[in-house]
């Protein structure tokens, strides 16, 4: 028996390698099949990869040298050069840093120009500050109630009453200035 159990070790021996050779058979005509195809995915993932880095390195440059900038303006307002940098390298921190100086300045031509912003903060935050320095009444979104008592103040140096209730009693009992509302709805009682 023991050489029947060798032959059959031997087939099943032969039968493996067998099986390994045909694998490797398959293998090597897929490869030349899809050659192309692989080195092709293989190279596209290489410059994505290259790509995205360089990308990557580029934007925080360009972040950097806005930074960098922004810390001179700060410094020095008036320095053309790192105000020309801040306006090409981030736009979004420019806007930002002009609403900054032009509420400093209380420069309402700089604010209007600003409130045409894309960026809605920006551009709202302008629009109230504009109004305000124009003491006229501003619609904002972001300073909707400070927007109604401001309104309100104004109808009551109007002499109009009954506009400034109206406005008051838009602003929530629960608001931050709720008090200075219920300060100001006593003031309506006395312009009567």
């Amino acid at each position: 028996m023991s050489i029947q159990d060798d032959v059959k070790y031997v087939k099943s021996e032969l039968s493996g390698d067998e099986k390994i050779l045909e694998s490797a058979f398959k293998l090597e005509t897929l490869y030349k099949k899809y050659k192309l195809l692989i080195w092709g995915t293989v190279a596209a993932l290489l410059l994505f990869f290259i790509g995205s880095t360089v990308m990557e390195s580029m934007k925080e440059s360009r972040l950097a040298d806005a930074n960098k900038a922004f810390l001179t303006l700060q410094k020095n307002p008036a320095d053309a050069s790192a105000l020309e940098t801040l306006k090409t390298k981030n736009p979004a921190l420019f806007e930002l840093f002009s609403f900054s100086e032009a509420v400093k300045k209380q420069d309402a031509a700089a604010l209007k120009t600003l409130s045409a912003s894309k960026n809605e903060v920006v551009a709202d935050s302008s629009k109230y500050v504009a109004a305000n320095l124009e003491k006229r009444e501003a619609d904002s979104k972001l300073y909707k109630e400070m927007a109604e008592l401001e309104g309100a103040y104004l109808a009551i140096k109007a002499g109009d009453s009954a506009k400034a209730k109206e406005k008051l009693e838009l602003i929530d009992a629960r608001s931050p200035v709720a008090p200075l509302a219920t300060l100001l709805k006593h003031a309506t009682l006395k312009v009567k």
